[in-house]
């Protein structure tokens, strides 16, 4: 028989919740009923969202910081980490090799497509944080003033039956929904992100050579560093992307090794967007080689050939402005309780996982292989 929600109790009770939260929500959405204290709040968590929401370096760290915080929240450590891999492609557009593939416009367009869905999570998720903050400092649920955030009634539920419940799991299952619901909406139904990124040939051309991975470095002696994570496919499909938030999860929480020393890693390592951060034996933020020089092939086998200069990672705060952003549009993506079907997680798989590492080494032979084909046919 097929799982079903409707047979969880946890599933029941928020589906109960939700529906409680669209009944008051007309009442819930008016700011004139504030008190003047909720009001100043309400300007407060706004103002310490923006203040963060600058670049990506910032948010990462931001998340970071409250899940050193607040460790029963579990979605702020996945979403640091999930952050730094962010970074890290926002890079990879001005680092060694894409460059050489990618046509400066192109280059800018990933960039902008990147950096809005990273800035348009910060800016859904932030305040949520910041309001269960506050009510464990006073103690009492602030949820009611979820509406004046523009989150979706899901979400609102979602925290007060956390509230009531505790359950670490669930609220993280559900934040990974929400969020990748939130990006559907305000960045893959965009008809200008579909024109310049989703349905162009370069996008086409990383999901086909499967050139992403979302990379969970681990503390440890050996060097280079273990690397645990996924590699990413058909990142145009929601669904896909839930189902990777989701194992994403659950390779991070419910894998003690994992979590003890991914997180020892991410203490230890600032942020910076380059990926000298966590395997500087094959990546440098400073430049070596010559411009405008052919590139000639540096990686085998995880390690540098013989003579050759480390790949080019630049720091994010080197590579790319801070970009002022549009506000995004009022709109609400919950339509049904179907979408509690998607909380449910999986298990961990019993087989032992490839290596990321090897897998990582591998996506980068590649790039440097299409680089010296293309230098090839246009003598670049």
């Amino acid at each position: 028989m097929n799982w079903s929600w409707m047979v969880d109790p946890p599933l029941l009770s928020l589906a109960k919740e939700i529906k409680q939260v669209i009944a008051r929500k007309k009442d819930m959405s008016k700011a004139a009923d504030l008190s003047a204290r909720e009001k100043q709040l309400v300007r407060d968590i706004w103002e310490q969202t923006n203040v963060r929401n600058v670049d990506n370096v910032e948010r990462t760290r931001a998340y970071l910081d409250y899940y050193q915080k607040h460790t029963e929240i579990h979605w702020a450590l996945l979403a640091h980490l999930v952050s730094r891999n962010a970074g890290w492609s926002m890079t990879d557009l001005s680092g060694e090799l894409l460059p050489r593939l990618l046509s400066v416009r192109e280059q800018r367009d990933y960039f902008f497509f990147l950096e809005r869905g990273n800035w348009l999570i910060f800016r859904d998720v932030y305040p949520q944080l910041l309001l269960y903050e506050e009510s464990v400092r006073r103690q009492t649920n602030l949820f009611h003033l979820l509406p004046q955030f523009q989150v979706s009634v899901f979400t609102q539920a979602l925290w007060n039956h956390f509230w009531k419940a505790g359950d670490c799991e669930l609220l993280a299952a559900g934040l990974i929904v929400n969020e990748q619901q939130h990006l559907e909406v305000q960045v893959m139904q965009n008809e200008s992100y579909k024109k310049t990124v989703l349905d162009t040939l370069p996008f086409t051309f990383q999901e086909l050579l499967s050139l992403n991975q979302i990379l969970f470095p681990c503390q440890g002696d050996k060097r280079p560093l273990r690397l645990v994570g996924e590699s990413v496919s058909h990142f145009a499909s929601l669904l896909e992307r839930i189902s990777l938030g989701k194992r994403l999860y659950v390779l991070l929480f419910r894998e003690e090794k994992n979590l003890a020393s991914v997180l020892a890693w991410a203490s230890r390592q600032p942020h910076t967007g380059s990926r000298k951060d966590f395997w500087p034996h094959l990546f440098h933020d400073i430049k070596e080689g010559l411009p405008g020089k052919p590139h000639q092939r540096r990686v085998e086998n995880c390690q540098l050939r013989s003579k050759m200069s480390p790949l080019y990672s630049p720091q994010l705060q080197q590579a790319w402005k801070q970009v002022e952003h549009a506000e995004p549009m009022e709109k609400d993506w919950y339509r049904s309780r179907d979408v509690l079907s998607l909380l449910r997680l999986p298990s961990l798989p019993e087989e032992e996982q490839v290596s990321m590492g090897e897998v990582y080494c591998r996506t980068l032979e590649k790039i440097e292989l299409a680089v010296i084909a293309r230098g090839k046919i246009f003598g670049t």
